[in-house]
Order: C-alpha cells, then structure tokens, then sequence
C-alpha cells in the first residue's frame, strides 16, 4: 500500500470522515433545537485528521502537516475533556445513590417500597 492511488484512497477517506463530522454535528443541533457538538464529532475529527494527517506526511506538504498536526491535538485535548466530565458525573451519581441525595431525590434503587400484608382480621 505504497502506490500514489492508495495514498489518494486514504486522503479522500479522510476527507470523507472528517466531512461526517459537519452532518453529525447539523443533525444533533437539529434534534435538540440548539447548537451542540456531540462527542461523535471529536472522534470523527480525530478519525479523519489522522487520515489527513497521514495523506499529507506522505505529501511531505508542511502546511499540511502543521495544519492537521495542531488539530489532532485539539481533538484529543476536547475527547479528555468529555471523558473527564462523564467520570465526575459517574462518581457523583455513584456517591448520591449510596447515600439517596440526588437534586432530584432519592434515587430510584435507594426508596425502598413499603409492602403490607392483606388484612385477615375479617
């Protein structure tokens, strides 16, 4: 996988995966009425820069190179970001259903139901 045709494939599948990201992103904020950026974003532009990013090593062009380079790293840097919210959000959830003290009450599993028997005075 060393002829030009092949370095072509990987360039334009890059392209390609990087343009999802822009339909991914259209569609969420669609959905929710507002401008989001889903995670799926990240991880399509990390997918696709690296293709990029390989295409254009294999170019040897340095702006190029730099261009996709910077934006790997903004890409990774936002993915951590998420992945850190989402542990803090698990702990936190974690801790309020041990102790049952969510913001919106109890949790589910922490309210235990109160079962009486039939009445058999009669």
């Amino acid at each position: 996988m060393t002829g030009p045709e092949s370095w072509q494939a990987i360039g334009f599948l890059g392209q390609g995966v990087f343009t999802a990201r822009f339909l991914v992103q259209w569609i969420a904020s669609e959905k929710k009425r507002d401008s989001v950026v889903p995670v799926s974003f990240w991880w399509l532009s990390l997918l696709g820069g690296f293709h990029l990013l390989a295409y254009a090593l294999y170019k040897g062009d340095p702006v190029f190179i730099v261009g996709q380079g910077a934006g790997m790293v903004i890409y990774v840097r936002n993915l951590m970001i998420v992945g850190r919210k989402k542990r803090r959000a698990s702990r936190r959830a974690a801790r309020a259903g041990v102790r049952g003290d969510l913001p919106h009450g109890p949790h589910p599993r922490a309210v235990s139901r109160i079962e009486t028997a039939p009445d058999r005075s009669s």
